[in-house]
């Protein structure tokens, strides 16, 4: 034994402890030099004299003991048998408890269930966990720079009659918000009008885009595109970005499609924070029931939205601002704007310190 006597020893510990304290005194010493030496506390050694003294045991009574919060002797009984009728269907231990509530049969926490079967040796089969899904890189292609990574996704505004339904594309680079279209209707028709309303916005509808749209309203075989994508259309796996109209559209336009994991609403979190912010900063949308009054709004607010809006995920400077090259002066600006300020500040101060 090396260093201060444990918290738990055994009787036979303590009955040689006891030995060699004896022994010491026996040669002169002290109790309280002997225990010092032994780094034991005093009323310990006492405390165990006492005891062999009276001929009790020297050996720790076990932990735990008869609390009043107990489990009785029926509810354990309670929990096996809920156990051997529900483990199949329940799998946990957490399900297991609330069901003996739930049958109004034994009322115990989950915590209590899960030491109740270690202390039988029983198992659940639990349910396998789904393997971790990798997220789809990027196209060697793709360049962070505007209008070449654009995510778009719809959002519902309820109260508006007969159009329901609302899509948004955004840049995912300058964070532009670059066309919205409001639809009854979330089909591969709507993705026509969107896109084709948002490559012309941007000056991106060329004339060989247009003539390959109109082999394709014709119902006429479209060559394929030679050579690099116009841009990355990124989107959920929703019924109108998976379907075959909406892919042959998207393969006339050149635009290539990149899909999140099912279920991860993270790899579309751009679009899905633009719709967020834009309900929360302006929630009288959602009282909106005039479909052609929230078009107007929209407009509207999309302008504030893209030229005086502030973006935090930009550097603080408009979307209007990144998508046309100027960010990056802005930020500059700012930086040097903030370190002669600060320059100017301790000039003056300095001044006023010499100052008689």
């Amino acid at each position: 034994m090396i260093g201060p006597v444990p918290a738990r020893v055994t009787g036979t510990d303590k009955l040689r402890l006891l030995e060699l304290i004896d022994a010491a005194m026996d040669a002169g010493w002290s109790q309280t030099r002997a225990c010092s030496v032994l780094e034991l506390d005093r009323r310990r050694a006492w405390h165990w004299q006492t005891r062999l003294a009276a001929g009790e045991a020297l050996d720790d009574r076990p932990s735990g003991g008869n609390p009043v919060h107990g489990l009785l002797d029926w509810e354990e009984a309670e929990v096996l048998a809920i156990f051997e009728e529900w483990a199949d269907v329940d799998r946990s231990h957490r399900k297991l408890a609330h069901r003996g509530s739930y049958e109004q049969r034994v009322w115990v926490s989950p915590s209590t269930v899960d030491r109740v079967l270690v202390r039988h040796g029983l198992v659940l089969q639990g349910s396998e966990r789904p393997p971790r899904s990798q997220k789809t890189p990027w196209p060697d292609w793709c360049e962070w720079r505007p209008n070449q990574l654009w995510c778009w996704d719809g959002s519902q505004f309820e109260r508006c009659e007969n159009v329901k339904y609302a899509y948004a594309i955004i840049d995912l680079v300058s964070r532009k918000w670059i066309a919205t279209l409001l639809t009854s209707n979330p089909d591969t028709v709507a993705v026509k009008v969107l896109f084709t309303n948002a490559l012309d916005a941007e000056a991106m509808l060329t004339d060989e885009l247009r003539f390959r749209l109109e082999l394709l309203a014709e119902g006429e075989q479209v060559p394929e595109h030679d050579g690099t994508p116009v841009l990355l259309a990124v989107s959920d796996n929703g019924t109108e970005m998976r379907s075959d109209g909406t892919r042959t559209f998207m393969a006339a336009l050149s635009v290539a499609q990149h899909f999140g994991r099912p279920s991860t609403p993270t790899d579309q979190a751009w679009i899905e924070s633009f719709w967020g912010h834009l309900k929360f900063e302006f929630p009288h949308l959602m009282t909106i029931t005039d479909p052609a009054v929230l078009t107007a709004e929209l407009d509207r607010i999309r302008v504030i939205y893209n030229g005086v809006r502030l973006h935090e995920a930009i550097g603080y400077v408009t979307p209007n601002d990144e998508h046309e090259g100027r960010g990056d002066k802005i930020r500059a600006a700012r930086a040097d704007g903030m370190r002669i300020a600060d320059e100017q500040r301790r000039a003056i101060r300095r001044a006023q310190r010499n100052q008689p």
